[in-house]
């Protein structure tokens, strides 16, 4: 039966088309095809263009910039979550860190505002994973760190956190 379901999905498909010089450069030399990319683009001559693999990495860039925002966003809550609790070993490293990581999650939210409407999910995922380091980081069982994140947006961006 999954056989057939399989025989029957690639009858479905169209038959591509073998892969076009742009196709081979963009897998043997990256650079050299953006800069080819570019200059289509420029003189418009859109029947050159890679289409497919244009649409991958303008994609991946989108999801580098995500990646990147919530790679500050960890080490920041990181650093919050270590602070608030071991008050004690409080460092100014730590504080560096989280005002290191606060300008530079900033600058990328400047820089790609539309990324505002994903930060609740964004914020999920990093504060998971910025949990895991603090106990990792501390000693501490990660059962001592709240499950959700204890400060909202604001709280995380303002200098005063």
């Amino acid at each position: 039966m999954i056989a057939t379901k399989k025989t029957t999905q690639s009858a479905s498909r169209k038959p591509r088309a073998p892969a076009p010089k742009e196709t081979l450069l963009h897998e043997k030399d990256f650079f050299k095809w953006t800069r080819k990319q570019a200059a289509c683009l420029k003189k418009q001559e859109f029947s050159n263009l890679d289409i497919e693999n244009l649409i991958e990495e303008i994609e991946s860039l989108g999801r580098s910039e995500r990646r990147t925002l919530e790679s500050y966003l960890e080490v920041m809550l990181m650093h919050m979550l270590k602070v608030k609790s071991q008050p004690q070993r409080h460092s100014k490293s730590w504080d560096l860190s989280i005002k290191n990581s606060r300008q530079k999650f900033k600058k990328v939210l400047k820089q790609s505002p539309s990324l505002k409407s994903k930060f609740a999910e964004i914020l999920k995922d990093a504060y998971a994973s910025a949990r895991l380091d603090a106990a990792l980081e501390t000693g501490l069982d990660e059962k001592v760190f709240p499950i959700n994140c204890p400060w909202t947006m604001d709280q995380i961006l303002s200098e005063e956190s």
